[in-house]
Formats: structure tokens, C-alpha cells, sequence
């Protein structure tokens, strides 16, 4: 199985296929650029990265794939890379990506979530969303939050894949980050820290079941092509 860029740097373990790994981020942190370098590192060992694009068209990921050097276009053709498009339908448009939902209310989202969990398992998967939180556009707070509990979270479990997804800070109640952060196999923040001078991002894993890790904050740098490192 691939290692886990940036996460697995943090652990003393793997992370075990089947985790849903929740990433809390603020929103001028680095997680979308860490969000490539992940996919990008993940693609390179030989893994499959199933990415769902919530804040961004499809083909800006493409491009920023293509800064770090892969082959997106034959990636796609092998069936290794899947860009799911949730981000079209949020500006009333339909997709034209092979990849996409109509709909993001919980209702629709649930019958595409029956089928995907028949599945066959898979741990060579990784699946990144890189913002739950554009759910809450279209569907009361106890919805979307029972939606990822019933169908996101038990998913990966039958599927055996790995996943990101990710929730911006500060903008859901209180009661949405605890229900989520409770039934998560691990938790990750990423943020800008503002108190030193010049700001520095940085992450941590806050949480992570079955496996020993590193809880301090780390800082992060990210390089002209999107990649993100960590400092030691």
C-alpha cells in the first residue's frame, strides 16, 4: 500500500487502509496545496487518488497535478486518477466530466453512495474531498453531518480505502465538528499560525486511532510548484 505523504511523515505506523481521516483546516492554510502534494505523492508509489473538487473547476486541479509533474491525462486513461466534479453543479451548470454529481443535496448524494459502497474493496485508493464544508450550502446542518456518518464514514470501511475528507474551520457549529471528530478514525489540522512573525502554516495530527504519532505542530513550506514539505 502507498504511503501517506505529509500524514504518514507524522506516525510511527501506517495508516490502516479503511481509515476516513478528518482534516480541519483554516482557510489561508496550506491544506489545498498539501491536498496536491498528497495526491501527487500517493499517484507516484503506484496508488489510485479519487479527488472530489468542491471549491475549484476540475481542470485547475489538472493543472496544478501537471506543476508537480505527472502525466494527468494518462493517469486519467488508466483509471488511476478520477477527478469528481462537485464543483460545477454549485454554480447551477452541468458537468461535462466524466466524474461529477447533479446534485448536492444528501437525498441524491445517498443513492450515488449505495452504489459506490458495492464496490469492491481496494486499499490502492486514496479519496480526497477538499471541502465538505460547500454541503452546508444546500442542506441543513444535521443533514450533510448524518449524511457523511451513514454513508462517508461506514464507505470506506466496506471499500478498504483511505480517506481525506475536509472541513474548513470556524464556519459550522460546534455540534458539526464534534459528531464528525467522534466517529473519525483520526483528525488533522492545518493552520495559519499568526502569533510569530513572519506567520507560519503548519499541521498536526490531533488524533489518529491504532497508531502512535507525533501530536506537536509542525511547520510547512510550500515550493513554487505546489508542493508542500515539512520543516524540521
Amino acid at each position: 500500500m502507498p504511503k501517506l505523504p505529509l500524514i504518514e511523515d507524522l506516525t510511527t505506523a501506517p495508516v490502516p487502509a479503511g481509515s476516513y481521516l478528518l482534516v480541519e483546516f483554516d482557510a489561508a492554510s496550506l491544506w489545498y496545496n498539501a491536498s496536491y502534494t498528497i495526491s501527487a505523492g500517493w499517484l507516484r508509489q503506484g496508488g489510485k487518488i479519487a479527488y472530489s473538487v468542491y471549491t475549484q473547476p476540475p481542470d485547475d486541479l489538472r493543472s496544478k497535478l501537471r506543476r508537480l509533474g505527472l502525466e494527468v491525462e494518462a493517469l486519467e486513461k488508466e483509471d488511476r486518477l478520477h477527478i469528481v466534479d462537485r464543483y460545477t453543479v454549485t454554480l447551477g451548470q452541468k458537468s461535462k466530466e466524466k466524474y461529477a454529481v447533479d446534485s448536492l443535496k444528501v437525498a441524491d448524494l445517498s443513492l450515488i453512495y449505495s452504489k459506490d459502497m458495492r464496490e469492491s474493496p481496494d486499499p490502492s485508493w486514496l479519496r480526497i474531498a477538499d471541502s465538505h464544508s460547500n454541503l452546508a450550502r444546500f442542506n441543513d446542518d444535521k443533514s450533510w453531518t448524518e449524511f457523511l456518518l451513514t454513508r462517508s464514514y461506514p464507505a470506506q470501511k466496506l471499500r478498504k480505502s483511505t480517506t481525506l475528507g475536509a472541513l474548513t474551520n470556524s464556519l459550522h457549529s460546534d455540534w458539526v465538528y464534534r459528531k464528525l471528530e467522534a466517529a473519525a478514525d483520526g483528525i488533522i489540522d492545518f493552520k495559519l499560525d499568526e502569533t510569530s512573525d513572519p506567520p507560519r502554516n503548519r499541521i498536526r495530527i490531533r488524533s489518529m486511532r491504532d497508531v502512535g504519532f507525533d501530536a506537536r505542530w509542525h511547520s510547512l513550506k510550500a515550493g513554487d510548484n505546489y508542493e508542500v514539505m515539512l520543516v524540521e
